[in-house]
């Protein structure tokens, strides 16, 4: 048996989740978030989500644990949100935002320009002496790795001296590089 779905989900106040044929809705103080599910079945007792799968086939003990998961995302999400903070390491690498619109100066000829998705708020933090930090919120947790995902792969860190965009925290496979010949 999946033991995360077998697992309830507290709903907390405020949050409101409503089930209707095969679509999960969950509403809270940041926003709403919508799910399609199939294979197993939810209920509602007692402030608590329920998840049952209807046999021990491989698909269903699959798709157990993935939507308890999902909704425990969910209404995670709506009620406290979601970030990420990507760093820019590298001389001359720069990160501004005006509004949803990133501005990244990553060494190549031109400025790369991004839209963000409404959804999403984008903070960049620039101090002098430190690297710049793009801080990325959303009560969609999916968007919010996929957009950082997205800037990460602009100029993903490279092995030998680290310069490139990673996540804060994130630990690098350092190379040792070429030694001189004597």
């Amino acid at each position: 048996m999946s033991r995360i779905g077998k697992n309830p989900v507290a709903i907390p106040e405020g949050v409101t989740l409503d089930i209707t044929d095969n679509l999960v809705t969950v509403k809270g103080k940041l926003g709403e978030l919508t799910q399609e599910f199939s294979a197993v079945s939810i209920k509602i007792e007692e402030g608590h989500v329920i998840l049952e799968r209807p046999s021990d086939h491989k698909d269903h003990k699959a798709k157990h644990g993935l939507y308890r998961a999902l909704i425990f995302n969910m209404i995670e999400g709506v009620t406290t949100g979601w970030s990420k903070e990507l760093e820019l390491v590298g001389v001359g690498y720069r990160a501004s935002n005006q509004g949803n619109k990133l501005d990244l100066a990553l060494g190549f000829s031109h400025n790369i320009v991004l839209d963000i998705a409404s959804e999403v708020k984008v903070e960049t933090v620039s101090e002098k002496g430190k690297n710049p930090i793009i801080k990325l919120t959303s009560h969609d947790k999916q968007l919010v790795g996929q957009v950082a995902a997205k800037i990460r792969d602009f100029r993903a860190p490279e092995p030998y001296k680290g310069k490139g965009i990673k996540f804060v925290g994130e630990q690098l496979r350092r190379k040792a590089g070429k030694t001189a010949a004597k």
